[in-house]
């Protein structure tokens, strides 16, 4: 089906970025998913090109291209080619961080960070999640106590995306241990700041050129011109902008899927088995169409979803039925397209391999199937 989504402008990008990509990243993948971590150069040569950050305004060195659609290309351009660990590094940077920067810093604040967001001097990290406290944000222990001009941290934060490279941390803290959704705060911690130290790059499933870690906060001094909007407004915050987190995880879930079922139709086509290609079987034929009708349906509703993030009326238990809908989808398309390599899609030569391990772990972060499923349930008022 026609997507009418992108405008010739879009489309200019997307043949940009797609270069950008296939010389810059294509050759080096591999070994960064041996190595576990993507070198801190791409992301300047990418900030370079303009494909960092394109909603910071032009005065402070970025596109002043507020168009999540630029951002979506982004996404769909990493997964198909299968860096799923740079897709990542990118929508984490781009799609998740940056609005906390453009939507709650103050004139020097951003005067102090937005140059170095657009040009990529400056990766951004997002530390919520701490050991034990799973989605359940109110209940995070990590607290900052002010004293005088600063605030003193103490705590740890885990599963933290671009955590090793990251140079500002967005970082959830609990000002008032009287108070639960009201006690939270955030504070950006740069890089170097003393007692601020990262533990191990986390030994994950997939996805293993993304750098994910452990951080530890020890008697931090962190300036209180570093506090992010007023205290005790951190979980407001939070939540007003888990929609586009959300909404930019299903983009990269339908994007992975149409990948995963683009090679798997070459495969089918070469592959043969009984004298014959193995995709000309009507069982493998059937489950090929069941799984392009899927993910043609997807693609439609998501973007609808996308257009309604551009006019910032995207609602929240949207948001929800997007992420779990086309993550799940995600999940069943590349077993299924696993299924159809046979022992090949047992072997990491193959993208599709890769895909499997990389895909699991979008039913998870973001919020769980489950947890998306109750804020939709609970806007219904069933809850």
């Amino acid at each position: 089906m026609p997507r009418t989504l992108f405008e010739a402008q879009h489309e200019d990008f997307r043949d940009s970025f797609r270069h950008f990509l296939e010389r810059e990243v294509v050759p080096h993948y591999d070994t960064w998913e041996r190595d576990g971590i993507v070198p801190r150069d791409l992301f300047r040569r990418a900030g370079a090109h303009g494909f960092l950050a394109m909603a910071v305004p032009e005065e402070y060195g970025g596109a002043g291209a507020d168009d999540f659609r630029f951002n979506v290309v982004v996404n769909e351009e990493t997964q198909r080619i299968g860096a799923g660990g740079v897709t990542l590094g990118l929508t984490l940077h781009n799609d998740v961080a940056l609005p906390y920067f453009l939507d709650h810093t103050t004139p020097e604040q951003r005067r102090r960070w937005l140059p170095g967001i657009a040009s990529g001097d400056l990766l951004t990290a997002i530390a919520m999640t701490e050991p034990g406290m799973g989605s359940d944000l109110a209940g995070l222990q990590t607290k900052a106590v002010r004293q005088g001009d600063h605030y003193v941290v103490s705590g740890s934060k885990t599963f933290i995306t671009n955590g090793i490279n990251a140079d500002l941390v967005i970082t959830a803290v609990r000002t008032d241990a009287t108070q639960r959704h009201g006690g939270i705060s955030l504070l950006v911690i740069e890089r170097d700041t003393p007692g601020f130290e990262r533990g191990r790059n986390l030994d994950k499933l997939g996805l293993h050129a993304q750098d994910t870690a452990e951080l530890f906060f020890h008697d931090v001094e962190v300036p209180v011109d570093n506090l992010l909007g007023a205290e005790g407004q951190g979980f407001a915050q939070m939540v007003s902008h888990l929609p586009q987190e959300r909404l930019s995880i299903a983009v990269t879930a339908v994007a992975a899927s149409r990948a995963a079922l683009g090679w798997t139709l070459g495969y089918v086509k070469e592959r043969c088995a009984f004298g014959r290609p193995i995709g000309s079987f009507q069982q493998n034929r059937q489950t090929l169409a069941e799984m392009r009708t899927e993910v043609e349906i997807a693609g439609v509703f998501l973007d609808r979803c996308i257009e309604a993030q551009c006019t910032r009326v995207l609602t929240a238990e949207q948001a929800a039925m997007a992420k779990w809908w086309c993550t799940e989808l995600q999940g069943r398309v590349v077993d299924r397209c696993v299924q159809l390599h046979g022992g090949y899609g047992y072997m990491l030569e193959y993208p599709i391999t890769r895909a499997y391990a990389d895909a699991r772990v979008t039913r998870i972060f973001g919020g769980t199937t489950e947890i998306m499923k109750e804020i939709i349930g609970r806007a219904d008022g069933l809850g």
